[in-house]
């Protein structure tokens, strides 16, 4: 799907990218072009380019929505994408237009310098991501409207140094405080119930009604890293989610001593999105993979749910216009939990629902390795999904 637009001269492009640099540098980074850092000179040259992606995601967004496109979202619990602003420079067009401008008082650093300053987004770890990323690229690339969803990890899995001849494990910091292609999307921040129990009731109809009562709630807060098609012909977005709590801090428990435990909810919650697999040994680590999992399909079926119903309030057409591909295993409980907010918070018959999501769902399997299927004891669902445990 392409986008009809006026092509801009690249001269008025060159004159545009080095304006937006300027800005960047003066007013985000503070500093006279002079005093600049490799990282700095990244970061301003990155969001001046982040501009004409999202200039292009508007476009490309507004050709889907105008032709009411049927969405193709991909579920992976990692995503190898790599480096962004070389790549994102050449597919739209603007390497060469970078390297002829001429910034006053910019240090003499090369542009391969700058680019070798950008952090690895630590969001996944082998094949399976690098497989989820180059499907997103190849979705843009070929105009289809295709959109990724997953965790917004702040430390990825790890970074590895060798002392004395052995590995050692440290996590990997891997964007500080900031990323330039992150674009945070408060507005769109989802609630996510966990534990409580489940209450049965009988409608004016006689039917079972079934609540979910007593529950600990999270919240997931979306950003936004576009995705940007050869040439830059489409450009779509990977939306990854970090867990918040709004119980950041107790000022009781604090004021009575409790140190620790006044941000101790803060803690437990944003760990969900601190590292991809967190170890199993123990069982909390094999607790909070689970948590971990649930978080992150039921904030991406939740958001596909606000953006079909932005248009449509018939969920029959549901299967018309969008398809989920489960990544794996790691996501399946995005099939449970699409039948949970069906049934349980749109008031639909369980039948229907059934037949909508078994029209909705593909998945793509990686291994037949035992130790690769997933599977998680009864109890734990009893404690963290009690709801799930009865759909299932």
């Amino acid at each position: 799907m392409r986008k009809s637009k006026l092509e801009i001269s690249d001269e008025i492009k060159k004159a545009r990218l080095k304006l937006s640099i300027e800005h960047y540098i003066k007013y985000f980074i503070g500093k006279r072009a002079c005093e600049l850092t490799k990282e700095e000179a990244l970061y301003a040259i990155s969001l001046a380019v982040r501009e004409f992606a999202m200039d292009e995601m508007y476009k490309t967004i507004a050709c889907y929505n105008e032709k009411s496109a049927k969405r193709v979202y991909y579920l992976s619990i990692e995503y190898l994408i790599g480096r962004s602003l070389e790549n994102n420079l050449h597919n739209l067009g603007l390497y060469d237009l970078l390297k002829d401008i001429k910034l006053d008082d910019f240090p003499d650093f090369s542009l391969e310098e700058i680019f070798d300053t950008e952090y690895d987004p630590a969001l996944g770890n082998g094949g399976l991501g690098r497989l989820a990323a180059c499907y997103l690229d190849s979705m843009a690339s070929l105009g289809m409207p295709g959109f990724g969803y997953g965790i917004n990890y702040q430390f990825g899995l790890f970074k590895q140094k060798f002392e004395n001849g052995w590995q050692i494990e440290q996590a990997d910091n891997w964007f500080s405080d900031f990323s330039p292609w992150e674009l945070a999307r408060p507005d769109r921040q989802v609630t996510i119930p966990m534990f409580g129990h489940v209450e049965t009731y009988k409608d004016a109809n006689g039917k079972d009604t079934y609540v979910w009562a007593n529950t600990h709630t999270l919240y997931g807060v979306p950003y936004d890293f576009p995705i940007v098609g050869y040439n830059g012909k489409s450009v779509n977005y990977l939306r990854l989610f970090s867990a918040k709590t709004d119980d950041e801090f107790d000022i009781d428990i604090f004021n009575n001593g409790g140190y620790i435990e006044a941000v101790e909810d803060k803690i437990k919650t944003e760990s969900i999105s601190k590292v991809l697999y967190p170890s199993d040994a123990l069982e909390s680590g094999k607790a909070l993979r689970l948590s971990q999992q649930y978080f992150f399909v039921s904030c991406a079926i939740q958001d596909i749910f606000r953006r079909f119903l932005e248009d449509n309030n018939d969920f029959d057409k549901l299967p018309q216009s969008i398809c989920i591909q489960l990544n794996d295993t790691h996501p399946a409980l995005a099939i449970v939990e699409m039948m949970r907010l069906l049934v349980d918070v749109y008031g639909q018959e369980w039948e229907p629902s059934w037949n909508i999501v078994t029209k909705i769902f593909a998945y793509t399997n990686h291994t037949l390795l035992p130790e690769a299927l997933e599977t998680w004891p009864v109890k734990y669902f009893a404690k963290m999904l009690p709801r799930h445990l009865q759909i299932i």
